[in-house]
């Protein structure tokens, strides 16, 4: 009985402190976000610069959470819940670490768009897509600590939202950029801007899917609506 009742409180700390580090990396993503949309819509190559630098954190952050869930599940060797607890935290952590990336990618981009000529109702229209985004993403987090599937669900139901906005922002840009061939290279850094963020609510919607694995047992049956998949080939196309 006292092996394992040491063994439970073991595992407990265990878990406890992989969901200290998926909060730890979240806030990290959330800063992530945040700051690069800031670096977007003010055109601060310096702080676009520190978001990509920024990258390798969460980058970091993710390695040691997936040799943390690794080496619980040798040394408690959990089932059922427990195992899905483990394997929730190592899907969410890699869900993180890729909206990290899309981050870092905005970075990038902002460098590029420094000079760049963009309409402000565009600029406004994608920094409202990452506020959309952003909101989702704690939400999913907290629906993580709180254990909340009514939270979780609702993330995931609202999917669609930001794949609307971004539709919408592909079609404005490029009728924009059709009408003014001089703001095609500006355009196209800021279409795919929109795109990560979009991608990033994928990523959320991942997350919260992974939220409700762990406390049922499966993702939600539902048929996600798609947003075109658009690449330089198709915005090619278009124009």
């Amino acid at each position: 009985m006292a092996v394992a009742e040491h063994t439970t409180k073991a595992f407990d700390s265990d878990l406890q402190e992989l969901a200290r580090l998926i909060a730890e990396m979240g806030g990290l993503a959330e800063r992530q976000i945040d700051e690069a949309i800031e670096a977007l819509t003010r055109r601060d190559i310096h702080r676009a610069g520190r978001v990509v630098a920024a990258d390798t954190s969460i980058d970091l952050l993710q390695r040691n959470i997936e040799d943390r869930a690794v080496e619980t599940i040798a040394r408690r060797q959990p089932m059922a819940v427990d195992l899905r607890e483990v394997v929730g935290v190592l899907r969410i952590a890699n869900e993180l670490e890729r909206i990290g990336d899309l981050a870092k990618n905005i970075g990038k981009r902002a460098i590029a768009l420094n000079r760049g000529e963009v309409s402000r109702r565009s600029m406004r229209g994608v920094r409202h897509m990452a506020t959309i985004a952003l909101a989702q993403l704690r939400d999913a987090l907290d629906s993580f600590g709180r254990r909340d599937l009514e939270q979780a669900m609702s993330v995931a139901a609202r999917d669609d939202e930001v794949d609307r906005m971004y539709t919408s922002m592909f079609r404005e840009l490029v009728t924009h950029m059709f009408e003014d061939p001089g703001t095609i290279t500006a355009g196209m850094h800021l279409l795919f801007c929109s795109k990560n963020i979009e991608r990033m609510g994928d990523h959320t919607t991942n997350i919260a899917e992974s939220v409700q694995y762990i406390i049922v047992g499966h993702k939600a049956l539902d048929d996600r609506a798609q947003s075109p998949d658009y690449d330089s080939v198709s915005i090619a196309a278009e124009l």
